[in-house]
C-alpha cells in the first residue's frame, strides 16, 4: 500500500482528479444519452496529455541522438498526431475555419511549457547525480 506523503500528494491528487473526471464524462454521457463537444474535448485533453507524457518519457531511449534533435523530433511527431486527429475529426464533423490554428496553439503552448519543465528537471537530476558520483570518487581516493 502506498503512503501519501509530501512527494506523492500532488501526483495522487492528479490521479484522483483524472479518474473522477473520466468517470463524470462517462456517467454524464450514459445518463444524458448524449456525447457532446464538452465531453469529447475533455477526453481529447486527457488523450493528448497521455501521448505527450509518453513521448517525453522515452527521451532516454534516444541518448545517442543530440538532445536538441530529440526535443524537436518529439514535438514534430506530437504536433503531427494532433493535426492528424484534427483532420480525421474534420471528416466526421464541421471544423471551425481556424480549427488547425487553434489546435496548434492550444497544444504547442502548454507542451513547450511542460517539456521545458520536464527537461530542466532532467538536467537538474543529472547534475545532482554527477555531483554525488564526484563526491563518492573523492571519498574513495
Amino acid at each position: 500500500m502506498r503512503i501519501i506523503d509530501k512527494k506523492t500528494f500532488i501526483p495522487t491528487v492528479c490521479v484522483v482528479y483524472t479518474i473522477l473526471s473520466i468517470g463524470k464524462i462517462v456517467l454524464e454521457s450514459i445518463i444524458q444519452n448524449e456525447f457532446g463537444n464538452y465531453q469529447s474535448n475533455l477526453l481529447m485533453m486527457i488523450f493528448l496529455s497521455f501521448i505527450a507524457t509518453l513521448v517525453l518519457s522515452q527521451h532516454y531511449r534516444l541518448q545517442q541522438i543530440p538532445l536538441t534533435l530529440v526535443i524537436i523530433g518529439q514535438y514534430l511527431m506530437l504536433i503531427g498526431v494532433v493535426l492528424l486527429i484534427t483532420w480525421v475529426s474534420g471528416l466526421y464533423t464541421d471544423l471551425h475555419p481556424n480549427a488547425y490554428r487553434d489546435i496548434f496553439l492550444s497544444f504547442t503552448i502548454p507542451y513547450i511549457i511542460g517539456a521545458a519543465i520536464y527537461y530542466l528537471n532532467v538536467f537538474w537530476e543529472v547534475r545532482n547525480a554527477n555531483q554525488i558520483l564526484k563526491n563518492i570518487k573523492k571519498k574513495g581516493n
